[in-house]
């Protein structure tokens, strides 16, 4: 058993900038980390060509601003090597290969009792810590929802999480089921690399620009949310146009009041709204059903692909481990 103040779940960047800045209050802390390094999501689960969305002065950590040259979006690699830095420079000193099996609070110690799994050496720890933070994030398991006939696919299906690029689908028929962030820009990198794509889009959708995104957050330090809704819907009308007539619907609620009351982001537009436009991304609504290679959609129409890939979102796993009463 071991004693410390704070334990934190999680080496995403949520959990290392807190150890980051409890570290510089001089507050002991450790932090459990189920994967072999920091950032896996960042180094594991995620595509190729993927950047930031926000602007570097949004999401950079505590004590530590991105270097001056780095590029306004950064790109994967280079935020990857930014938070490996952060780790470095900050201090920070994860405990890896750490997974936490259970975390509860001991009313009598006033403490949290924490077990962990140690998987390199197959052998469990305990932690007592007076405060628990848990910083696993969202996207804690990748989620593919239950379609009808799905197990009887002949071709390949996998979570977005598996996506690295669209070098092996050269030539095939995909179909990305999702449209945000993630499934757009799927959808534009297979296409971009040959494949015949499409892509399911199961409801309404905000489609902006990094640079509409990034207009939008500055105002808001300024500007009620309802005007900047209001703003950046209509730079959005004058950058895209009807989007109903590619499929695609407008939520009635603006992209940052939707945010804030559902949590889902706006899609971050990098290249798939004018592969759709052209027609070299083709629109489908929700599937209903799949027999083997056909896939049925609630339109009606019947498609034969030869790969899936699920883009639609994760859920989180803290509910298996934390006991909370």
């Amino acid at each position: 058993m071991e004693e410390v103040p704070v334990v934190i779940v999680g080496a995403g960047p949520a959990g290392l900038a807190t150890s980051a800045c409890l570290n510089n209050l001089s507050v002991p802390n450790i932090i459990l980390e189920r994967e072999d390094c920091s950032a896996s999501l960042w180094k594991k689960r995620a595509y190729d060509r993927m950047k930031l969305h926000l602007a570097k002065q949004f999401c950079e950590l505590p004590h530590m601003p991105f270097p001056s040259r780095t590029p306004t979006f950064v790109p994967r690699i280079s935020f990857i090597n930014y938070v490996d830095n952060y780790v470095s420079q900050m201090g920070i000193n994860p405990r890896y290969h750490r997974s936490v099996e259970s975390a509860s609070y001991d009313e009598n110690a006033k403490a949290w009792i924490i077990v962990a799994k140690n998987t390199a050496l197959d052998a469990y720890e305990e932690y007592v810590a007076r405060y628990l933070v848990v910083a696993t994030g969202e996207n804690g398991e990748g989620l593919i929802p239950e379609v009808p006939g799905l197990g009887s696919f002949e071709g390949e299906y996998m979570h977005s999480s598996k996506y690295e690029n669209g070098g092996k689908f050269i030539g095939k028929n995909v179909l990305v089921v999702g449209c945000g962030n993630s499934g757009m820009e799927i959808a534009y990198d297979l296409s971009s690399c040959g494949a015949c794509t499409s892509i399911v889009v199961r409801g309404p959708v905000h489609v902006l620009t990094r640079e509409i995104v990034f207009a939008g957050m500055l105002l808001l330090k300024f500007l009620p949310c309802k005007l900047v809704d209001f703003i950046v819907v209509m730079l959005s009308k004058m950058k895209f146009g009807n989007l109903f007539k590619y499929g695609l619907e407008r939520p009635k609620k603006g992209p940052f009041y939707f945010k804030a009351i559902t949590g889902q982001t706006p899609t971050i537009d990098v290249g798939a709204m004018d592969k759709i436009r052209k027609g070299e991304i083709q629109v489908f609504p929700s599937i209903t059903s799949i027999n083997r290679n056909e896939v049925e959609f609630e339109n009606g129409k019947i498609e034969e692909f030869e790969a899936i890939i699920f883009a639609t979102g994760y859920k989180s796993t803290v509910r298996n481990w934390l006991k909370v009463q």
